[in-house]
Parts: C-alpha cells; sequence; structure tokens
C-alpha cells in the first residue's frame, strides 16, 4: 500500500474541507466551540466541523495532538493508543482503541489509519489521516474495526494572539457494525465538543 500517496491525498482533502465555506449547518454550540456539519462526498453520512480557540501555538500543539506520549494522557475517548510504523518523518500508522460512548449505545471501536503533518505558510500547521488496511494488525473480535473517512485538524495562529491557535477538527468516521443512523448522528456533535476542551485542558496540564 502506498502509504505517501494516501498521505498526499488526504493532506490535500483537509486543506479543501478548511477552504470551503458553502453548505455548512450550525448543529451545536457549547463550551465556546461550534459544531456545524454537511452531507460528506465520501460516505452517505455526514462532515462535521468543530471549531474553537486554543491556548499555545500550532508548533506546540500539533506533536500533542498525534505522539502516544501525550495523546494517551488528554485523550479521554480512548482506551489506548500507539504507533504501529514511522513511514517518514512527517507520517505514522497509528493504532487507536476506543471507549464506548453515546451513554453506552456505541460499543468500543478501533481504528487504524495513516496520518501525515503538513506545514503551510502562515504557521498553519494540519494533522491529516484516513483509515487504511494494515498487514500486521487484523480485526479484532474484540472490537468492531471502524474506518474513519479523511479527518483532521487544522492549527492556525490567531493573528491578534500568536500565542493563540484557531483549533479546527474535521471527523467524518464509518463506525461500523450495527449501529442506527440516529445513535450516531446524535452522538458525533457532543464528541467533537468534548475532543476540543480535552484538548485544552491537556495542553494546560501536559506542556504549560
Amino acid at each position: 500500500m502506498d502509504y505517501p500517496k494516501i498521505a498526499a491525498d488526504v493532506s490535500r482533502k483537509i486543506l479543501s474541507y478548511s477552504e470551503d465555506t458553502v453548505g455548512w449547518k450550525t448543529g451545536k454550540t457549547s463550551k465556546n466551540v461550534v459544531v456545524s456539519w454537511k452531507p460528506s462526498n465520501e460516505y452517505s453520512g455526514n462532515i462535521y466541523r468543530g471549531e474553537g480557540i486554543v491556548e499555545g501555538t500550532p508548533e506546540k500543539i500539533i506533536p500533542f495532538l498525534y505522539l502516544p506520549e501525550y495523546r494517551t494522557k488528554w485523550d479521554k475517548a480512548l482506551q489506548s493508543y500507539s504507533l504501529l510504523e514511522q513511514i517518514d518523518k512527517d507520517t505514522v500508522i497509528s493504532q487507536s482503541l476506543t471507549h464506548s460512548y453515546g451513554m453506552g449505545l456505541i460499543s468500543p471501536r478501533e481504528f487504524i489509519d495513516v496520518t501525515h503533518i503538513k506545514k503551510y505558510d502562515g504557521g498553519v500547521i494540519t494533522t491529516n489521516s484516513i483509515s487504511v488496511e494494515y498487514p500486521t494488525c487484523p480485526v479484532s473480535p474484540s472490537y468492531v474495526r471502524g474506518f474513519n473517512n479523511p479527518c483532521g485538524y487544522v492549527c492556525s495562529p490567531l493573528p491578534e494572539n500568536p500565542a493563540q491557535t484557531r483549533f479546527v477538527v474535521f471527523i467524518q468516521p464509518e463506525l461500523g457494525g450495527l449501529l442506527p443512523r440516529s445513535v450516531v448522528e446524535s452522538a458525533l456533535p457532543n464528541n467533537v465538543i468534548n475532543l476540543i476542551n480535552d484538548v485544552r485542558v491537556g495542553l494546560k496540564k501536559l506542556l504549560s
């Protein structure tokens, strides 16, 4: 599997999402986080966008988002998170095992993703992820294997305060199993809000 090509393709998609201003509907606002959604072009569900302000620069925040020594300490949605392979200095393969959520209606999931870190002019840095097949990590009977369509974080320094970051999250997961669409769609906005607030709390504790 050509992981570098997959990484480049998903990076272009995350950039296009961040530049897309058409058709988003505000779904929920809470804790200084705004969650919007629109129908996805990747699958039959929706793509969700969460946005908030986070203390710290993109350079400081990005490693915190995908390196296990940080991620396992702040991401409350995960049972475990590990890197399976370093493809190059900016590209990794990871395994994520989630807790159940939606008050137990959604059982634990496993995701195998390629993640690429991309830097742009103006200090913008993104993480760009998509689920992939990985031969040494077959499907386990203990977890439902989910699939992340193109997803990631876009970190942009605030012009009025470079010590803060405009933090935008894009997710569009296929959770697998026999879940009613209504259950998934009701749970995901809250997950986005919780994720951004977990990032805020974790950064304050670990990187201050």
